[in-house]
Order: structure tokens, then sequence, then C-alpha cells
């Protein structure tokens, strides 16, 4: 027998679990003339009724009994089918959730290595955004940004990279700064802000120096569009040098002062306690290597 109408088959399989059309509807996310529809086009398919409409729910007839009987358990093995080749795939996909700055410098340009290594592994890369809960449910590894170690159900805390900041610029706006008063150039040669003006206020206090209360220069809202325009020579940036540390090394940054901010924040790595050893394994590893390749760069 060729050309089954399996998708009615498994809208009449939902009616006969669900007792009704319309909760089959809801279950299977359609209408309920939906679900209507595809009994119909069954019962055409068959050339005979399958449900007795007399009353205010539709009941199965001796022909749908019969129908209903054979196809329970063969269905109930597809979805078992189905649940283990999803969870299967699952097992070996890797969701990474990052901040901005932390996606761009370190963990994309580190990608490709860990892909060759685990050419198996399906790697999927997010944004976390700060201030925003993330979903351990659906999520492995995650890295965010915070004054204190983060305790987050469903996840252990790794640290990452210090979030200590200097001021950096070009190296063309840096031949500039050199010999001149540090703080006093660093004004003059326009400031750059990540999302407020708040960092270099407090970079300009702990010199001594008060900056007045409106510092100039244009603010972004992310971290990667300042670094884009410090690195096009357009001012001075407050960065965290173990988040730029391959454009210091590749001298596309010069830092500006040794004199830094946020010494009391960190990156932390958020990793999802899984029971799975397959999982935990994979999430593991992947911490491991990761570290291995950031650590080599920042003790040179």
């Amino acid at each position: 027998m060729s050309g089954l109408p399996l998708n009615s088959l498994w809208v009449f399989n939902a009616v006969v679990r669900c007792g009704s059309f319309r909760l089959a509807a809801q279950e299977l996310c359609v209408s309920e003339s939906a679900v209507s529809h595809q009994i119909k086009h069954l019962e055409q398919w068959f050339g005979r009724s399958l449900f007795d409409r007399t009353g205010n729910r539709p009941r199965l007839l001796p022909v749908g009994e019969e129908l209903a009987q054979g196809l329970g358990e063969p269905f109930l093995d597809i979805a078992a089918a189905c649940r283990r080749v999803q969870q299967s795939s699952e097992l070996h996909t890797l969701v990474i959730a990052a901040i901005p700055s932390l996606a761009v410098c370190c963990i994309i340009p580190a990608l490709a290595g860990f892909r060759s290594r685990y050419p198996g592994v399906t790697v999927r890369v997010n944004y976390a955004m700060h201030g925003r809960d993330i979903d351990f449910a659906r999520t492995d590894i995650a890295f965010v940004f915070a004054r204190h170690p983060p305790s987050v159900k469903g996840a252990c805390c790794h640290w990452f990279a210090s979030g200590s900041s200097v001021p950096v610029s070009s190296p063309s706006l840096s031949r500039e700064l050199a010999g001149a008063d540090s703080q006093e150039a660093i004004l003059d040669a326009g400031l750059l802000h990540d999302s407020d003006i708040d960092d270099w206020k407090s970079w300009f206090q702990l010199g001594g120096m008060d900056a007045g209360p409106d510092l100039p220069g244009p603010v972004f809202e992310d971290f990667n569009l300042l670094r884009a325009a410090v690195l096009s020579g357009q001012g001075v940036a407050l960065c965290p040098l173990d988040i730029i540390h391959a454009d210091v090394a590749n001298n596309l940054l010069v830092p500006a002062s040794d004199r830094a901010i946020n010494e009391d924040c960190n990156y932390y790595l958020l990793q999802r306690n899984s029971r799975d050893p397959v999982k935990s394994g994979l999430i593991n590893s992947f911490r491991e290597w990761l570290n291995e390749q950031l650590m080599q760069p920042r003790l040179s």
C-alpha cells in the first residue's frame, strides 16, 4: 500500500490519545478546524467513517478503534526513536553564550582550532546580554562580567579573565601621546566611552584629576563598536587587557597608561551541570582547551 496519509494518521492518533479534536489541536499547535480537515481526509482515504459525531464528542466507531489499536504502539516507537536521535544530536552540540567582547576577541578566534580537534561537535555561539538571566537548560557554557563570582542554579563558576582595564589607543595616536603629560594628553586626544562616561570619570579620579561632569567623546553601546573606533585611531578607550591581548601583542593597540580601573571585576565562565557523561565531558574539554589556548598569550 503506497501513498499512506501519514500526516492524517498522526493527527488521528493525537485525537485518540487526547480524547477530543480540541485537545488534539492544542497539542499539535494547530486549529481545531485543521484537525477536523485531516480526519475527514483520512476518512475519505479509507472510504468510511472513523468517528460517530452525533454526541458532544466524536466517538470511535469499531473500524476507528481497530485503526487506533494498530497505530498506538508504532507511533510510540516513532516518537521514542525521534527523541533518541534528538538527544544524541544535543549531546554532540555545544551551546556557548558570551558577552560581545569575549565572543569577538576570545571565543570566535579560538573556535577553528577546537573544531579541528573535535570535528564531530557542532558549536553554536549566542550573545549573553549583560544583566539578563541565562537559561542553562539550553546553554552549556556562558561567559559573563561581574564584580563577584556569580552563583547560578544549574551551573558552576570558574574564573576566566581579569576585567582590569587601561587606556589604549592606535599606534599612530600613541606616538602623538608620547612624552606628554598622560592625563591631559589623553583628554586632549579624545575619549571613547563604553556605554557611559562613568569609567573615564573613575580613571581620572584615581589620578587626582577632576575632569568635569561631562566628559566629551562618543558613547558606544557595544564593546565591539568601541574597539572598532579605537582601532581606527578615533581616540583613547578603556579596555580590559586580558580581552584585547591579541590586539596589543600584534601592535594594533598600545596602552597609554598603566593606571587601571575595574581591578576588582572579572570575567567568569559558567559551566552547565550536566548529568550526562558525554555532554559533561564535552563541556569540560572545551573549557580546558580554551584555557590552554588563551593562557600562553596572557603569559607572554
